[in-house]
């Protein structure tokens, strides 16, 4: 006896089946983080996208990263200014010599020479000098500028960095969410299926008790029995491993309560009419395109950096110091050095050479990265693009296949209730309708994390 539910249960149950595994598959990319428990969770009911978004901002550890980041690359501005300021050192130094040579140089600058010293034989001398040394950079081939330079643009690309992490978290935040959603609906649709499935098998077993069907129908319903309950398990794991990305991205703790709410009656995003204008406003928009031009005027100083080590080094200095024999220091020994010392290296084994070569490379690796980052946001912009319209024409196509659904259930019911249409044709009704809310609502789903796909790509959220 042909028996339509059973049927009709295991050409659903795949479906769901399928659809469960995908976002399972999709949330364990993304969940493999692992959690810190940072304490109680801060959130308030209810759960919806912009407060888990908001909270993401507050906790999240990248975000926490590049601040710390920005915070080192205005420690390396500083550093770099210093060549800018005078070098002052303070040093003590003893030294004792019988060295005719040495000792003589020590008596002259203690103050105690007589022309009835013996010279030649000096006996052992000692000499404490404590002295105060300033230095001060005149000119080094620019590399000082070049460097403070440097030490801006590097502040600069934290700062974008920044930007980038936010983009990607609030797309991140975003799409966890929606994944939480499509399969919370999966987990239900696999649950009505357990139910119609169930509800059919037992009438089955009754009519194979009476004798009116066969042993193997009982066992189809039993295979797609087991076909839902293994649905609905990989729908539940689904679930919480969307749980876990979110949890991981917010920084809350595991055993956070995370129920997505969202508005029922949210409108659909909206197509944009034009691509062009969708790739111009992503490569002026997006800060991983700022982030490779200033890599590569990053790299552009640093060339300047390694060619100005062909030039000289021009440095002023003074010292102030005393020489004593004993560590009985007196203003009468003091003596006081000043001078201008100019330094070129004629020749350093072809280093300066290969660090010229080595700044060239990296200037036309920067140039390559910048086209590469170019391509990659084109990429991004056309797949976002093609993926939100993909997701509004099913969208529409499900709007119209529940209203179909429902128009069939009604009949149905109508020709149930005049005796015309069996149990068996009524559930098979039912269970299409639950079939098209659900592909209904995962559709209009699919819009909302396609269009944030999209803002990530234009850089919206930086």
């Amino acid at each position: 006896m042909p028996l339509p539910t059973s049927k009709l249960a295991c050409i659903l149950l795949p479906l769901a089946l399928c659809a469960a595994a995908a976002v399972a598959d999709t949330s364990q990319a993304k969940g493999s983080q692992t959690l810190v428990d940072p304490g109680p969770p801060a959130h308030q009911e209810p759960f919806t996208l912009e407060s888990a978004i908001n909270l993401a901002l507050e906790r999240n550890p990248d975000l926490h990263i590049a601040n710390e980041r920005i915070a080192q690359a205005e420690a390396a501005i500083g550093e770099s200014l210093a060549a800018f300021y005078p070098q002052v050192k303070a040093r003590l130094s003893y030294r004792y010599s019988d060295n005719p040579a040495e000792a003589f140089g020590m008596i002259v600058a203690q103050k105690r020479f007589s022309f009835g010293q013996d010279i030649n034989n000096p006996k052992g001398t000692t000499d404490f000098r404590p002295e105060v040394e300033a230095t001060l950079s005149l000119y080094r081939g620019g590399q000082d500028y070049q460097r403070s330079k440097v030490a801006d643009l590097g502040k600069e690309i934290s700062e974008l960095e920044l930007s980038s992490v936010r983009n990607n978290l609030i797309h991140g935040v975003s799409e966890g969410f929606y994944a939480l959603l499509v399969a919370k609906e999966n987990q239900t649709i696999a649950q009505r299926a357990i139910d119609a499935v169930q509800a059919e098998l037992t009438e089955t077993k009754k009519r194979h008790a009476a004798g009116t069907v066969l042993k193997s129908d009982v066992l189809s319903l039993e295979v797609c029995l087991a076909a839902a309950r293994e649905a609905d398990i990989r729908a539940k794991n689904a679930i919480e491993l969307a749980r876990t990305v979110l949890r991981t991205l917010i920084d809350l703790p595991e055993v956070s309560p995370i129920e997505p709410h969202i508005e029922a009656q949210r409108a659909l995003p909206a197509l944009p009419a034009s691509f062009d204008e969708l790739e111009a406003q992503a490569q002026a928009n997006r800060p991983e395109t700022q982030i490779a031009q200033r890599q590569r005027e990053t790299r552009q100083l640093e060339l300047k950096i390694a060619q100005g080590e062909h030039l000289p080094r021009v440095d002023a200095y003074v010292n102030y110091g005393l020489n004593e024999r004993s560590p009985e220091f007196s203003t009468a020994h003091q003596n006081v050095g000043s001078g201008i010392q100019v330094e070129m290296d004629l020749f350093s084994g072809f280093a300066t050479h290969a660090r010229v070569s080595k700044a060239e490379r990296r200037l036309a690796e920067a140039d390559e990265q910048a086209h590469k980052t170019e391509l990659q946001i084109r990429q991004d912009v056309k797949t976002a693009f093609l993926e939100l319209q993909e997701a509004l024409q099913r969208a529409e196509v499900a709007k119209a296949a529940v209203a179909a659904a429902d128009e069939a259930l009604r009949l149905v019911t109508l020709q149930h209730r005049a005796g015309t249409a069996t149990v068996t044709r009524f559930i098979e009704s039912e269970v299409a309708r639950d079939q098209a809310q659900a592909g209904w609502l995962t559709a209009r789903y699919d819009t909302f994390r396609a269009d944030a796909a999209l803002q990530r790509a234009l850089g919206a959220w930086r």
